[in-house]
């Protein structure tokens, strides 16, 4: 089956640009919009992905729209895959009067409603056939969707993970005294956006709850050095001097890698935590709550450990688990790298993808109804 895709991102990950190297590899006719100051945008010129250079700054963008409706003028695609909401949005409003099937991507659970313009703009347009969703709680999300009799189509929302591979992560795990950890610590790592569902409060909370004479340290990766309020907590913790931030880091894998374990204390909205399979990857021991897809990427007890939510008392324990084990901490590390390799592998990923793109060009053209 002959076909052509064109994908329109913004900065491409690491996965998502495999993602499309992967699909020309396999045969598929792909073309990628993307910005050209992504970390990965020239991995995708020298691997010959064909290449349009474009910065969607809004959800609405009247250059970017004008380009955009130029493209699709200029040469006939059967699929146009959006990996985000300006992507979408801007790409639907250029598709006006052109015949096209849309697919979207959807990393996260939550912000899309019945009763909202924006999302009538993206994923519940009707000319979007397919929303491709990195877990199974992404999809079930949609499928709750609801506002009277209007109802999301069941066949519409699909799962296919974000796919990685082991070869990615052959850093050598970075020296963490740079950050004056003691040489004999247990170090619990974190790294994520300064964001209140990701729970960064029960990893300071938990700490109330490990003995006093403790060698276990805390590592915080990310953009939270300016968090006053995360100071503060810190501050009044009994544990406080074994708290250490790294803020952002371009070696956040190399960090996680160090770490003899790596939490993920979500509160809502998780789809797939790229900290935790990169944590994964590594074979660092994983500690996530229930929330989202992580009990999807983590099986309790033979991957890692699933803990409740807003629960400091569970995750002080399961730190102590893995610090008062250090044969279990190694075998559920090896394990978590093992399901890194055989459930959440990009060549699944681009399989799944491309198996996708030809069933859905099989069915007749009409938009997929509520």
């Amino acid at each position: 089956m002959k076909y052509r895709v064109l994908c329109i991102t913004d900065r491409s990950d690491l996965p998502e640009t495999e993602l499309f190297i992967g699909l020309k590899n396999a045969g598929v006719d792909i073309e990628v919009v993307c910005n050209p100051t992504g970390k990965h945008y020239n991995r995708l010129k020298i691997s010959d992905v064909p290449v349009i250079d474009l910065i969607l700054s809004y959800r609405v963008n009247p250059s970017g729209i004008k380009k955009l409706r130029h493209i699709f003028n200029s040469k006939k695609y059967d699929i146009i895959y959006c990996f985000n909401n300006k992507a979408a949005s801007n790409a639907l409003l250029a598709s006006f009067n052109i015949p096209v099937t849309f697919i979207t991507y959807r990393g996260v659970a939550g912000n899309i409603s019945f009763l909202s313009p924006a999302s009538w703009m993206t994923h519940l347009n009707h000319k979007v056939k397919k929303i491709i969703c990195v877990s199974d709680s992404v999809k079930s999300y949609f499928l709750s969707l609801k506002f009277f009799w209007l109802k999301l189509n069941p066949e519409k929302p699909v799962t296919i993970y974000k796919g990685h591979e082991l070869s990615w992560y052959q850093s050598k795990p970075a020296d963490l005294s740079k950050f004056n950890i003691p040489p004999d610590a247990f170090v619990v790592g974190f790294a994520g956006r300064n964001r209140p569902n990701k729970g960064i409060k029960f990893i300071v909370d938990s700490a109330r709850w490990l003995p006093r004479d403790t060698t276990v340290h805390y590592l915080l990766i990310g953009k939270l050095t300016k968090n006053k309020k995360l100071h503060r907590q810190i501050n009044k913790s009994p544990l406080r001097k074994n708290f250490h931030l790294t803020g952002f880091r371009v070696d956040a894998p190399a960090l996680a890698a160090a770490c003899n374990a790596f939490i993920m204390p979500s509160v809502k909205k998780e789809g797939l935590s790229r900290a935790i399979i990169e944590a994964m990857a590594y074979g660092t021991p994983p500690i996530v709550t229930n929330i989202g897809g992580q009990p999807e990427l983590v099986v309790h007890q033979e991957s890692g450990l699933v803990v409740p939510p807003k629960n400091p008392a569970a995750i002080a324990d399961a730190i102590m688990n893995l610090y008062g084990n250090p044969k279990k901490a190694k075998k559920l590390g090896e394990n978590a790298r093992e399901r890194i390799y055989t459930h959440f592998n990009s060549r699944t990923t681009v399989k799944k993808t491309k198996h996708l793109f030809e069933q859905l060009l099989k069915t007749d053209n009409t938009p997929i109804a509520f």
